[in-house]
């Protein structure tokens, strides 16, 4: 069986405020049911994209990515703070860390935030994005893979691109 490509982004993990905001009793709530979400899909020769905002700027909350399955590379988002110390840590724990992900043959991008419409018009059919909680933008040339979007489940690259 071949190795798959999953995303997942806004994980914000170790963060109460989130948890309660996402519904739940706490914030060891939260991240356990994002653990056993992710681990019960994926093995541990898959790669998973991260887009952006694993914790709330706290480097602590890093060492948490260590209990997730597969090979981890994270687009770094609004709340994981580029600084040197922090991605030092980050890359503890995950793979490889960009900006964004340009697939320019199939026409697609990978962001944290959405990019603007007019980014879209003449080079992407899809942008694959986290950082808007909730379900998803009017615009079908967006695919939302927020935590709450995804029921805390990464989601196939293949399915999200079948899709579209």
């Amino acid at each position: 069986m071949s190795a798959k490509i999953w995303v997942i982004s806004d994980l914000h993990l170790g963060h109460q405020k989130m948890a309660q905001y996402r519904g739940f009793e706490s914030v060891e709530e939260h991240d356990e049911l994002i653990q056993q979400n992710w681990n019960q899909r994926v093995r541990k020769g898959d790669t998973v994209w991260i887009l952006g905002d694993i914790s709330m700027e706290k480097r602590a909350d890093y060492a948490k990515l260590g209990l997730l399955k597969g090979f981890k590379k994270v687009v770094l988002g609004n709340h994981d703070l580029p600084k040197a110390s922090h991605n030092q840590e980050l890359l503890k724990w995950v793979n490889s860390l960009a900006g964004m992900v340009v697939n320019k043959s199939q026409g697609w991008v990978m962001t944290h935030c959405p990019i603007h419409p007019s980014q879209l018009d003449d080079r992407y059919r899809l942008n694959i994005h986290g950082h808007v909680h909730s379900q998803s933008l009017p615009d079908s040339r967006y695919y939302n893979v927020s935590c709450e979007a995804l029921d805390y489940t990464p989601r196939e690259l293949t399915e999200i691109l079948n899709k579209k």
